[in-house]
């Protein structure tokens, strides 16, 4: 199966989308780890990337869809994947179903949270400097949790995780993922996930959606 996930900053998308990865046994592909990847491998995607970055400038879409095209191009992404922040835009999405073919993607799940929730979500998360992994703040201080538990790493709050910039986060990225939204469920391809529930819940939701596209064999990896 070939699924990208939807939402807006702070909805819990790349938690989700990695745990489905794992359950039907198909690759996880994020923009922001390939990005962090190129960027410490120095390669010559991840320094153009870091140019644009440290200027405070948007990547570009054609420097974003060589670097997503090229890694779901590798082995263990032919037999399916899961995408997470990617696509952004209408034009990373065209560019998608182009390299795909054979009728692009076989489901897009939009997470729908408020923007208020967002905004306590964001406004409460830690992010960790090695591996880039992010926690909510209020479950690591409750079990006495000073480091990433991942990898055991630094923790901090990355400055547009304040309140004020997360608000103007949210309305530049809105009507974007509402051509996303638009553009997938013209295509019958969408599903909206309520990504208010707790995270147990809406990974149940996620594995009913996924039922509806997988065969009957890849049903049986579906989450269970």
């Amino acid at each position: 199966m070939r699924i990208i996930f939807l939402g807006l900053a702070g909805a819990g998308k790349g938690t989700q989308a990695k745990v489905a990865a794992e359950h039907m046994g198909v690759a996880f592909v994020s923009s922001g780890d390939l990005f962090r990847f190129h960027q410490a491998e120095g390669t010559p995607l991840g320094l153009l990337a870091k140019g644009y970055m440290e200027r405070g400038e948007l990547v570009p879409d054609d420097v974003t869809i060589k670097m997503i095209l090229e890694r779901i191009g590798q082995e263990d992404a032919k037999k399916g994947f899961v995408l997470d922040g990617f696509p952004r835009t209408l034009r990373q999405a065209g560019a998608l179903d182009r390299a795909l073919k054979e009728g692009g993607i076989d489901a897009a799940l939009y997470v729908k949270v408020r923007e208020e929730e967002l905004v306590r979500r964001l406004s409460d998360r830690v992010s960790c400097r090695r591996c880039g992994t992010p926690y909510q703040k209020e479950l690591l201080d409750a079990q006495g949790v000073r480091k990433c538990p991942s990898c055991g790493g630094e923790l901090y709050q990355r400055p547009d995780d304040q309140p004020e910039v997360v608000r103007r986060r949210l309305q530049v990225q809105r009507p974007e993922i509402a051509s996303l939204v638009g553009y997938y469920a013209s295509q019958g391809k969408l599903t909206e996930i309520e990504g208010e529930q707790g995270v147990e819940g809406v990974a149940r939701e996620v594995s009913r959606a996924l039922s509806k596209y997988a065969s009957p064999a890849k049903t049986k990896r579906a989450i269970s």
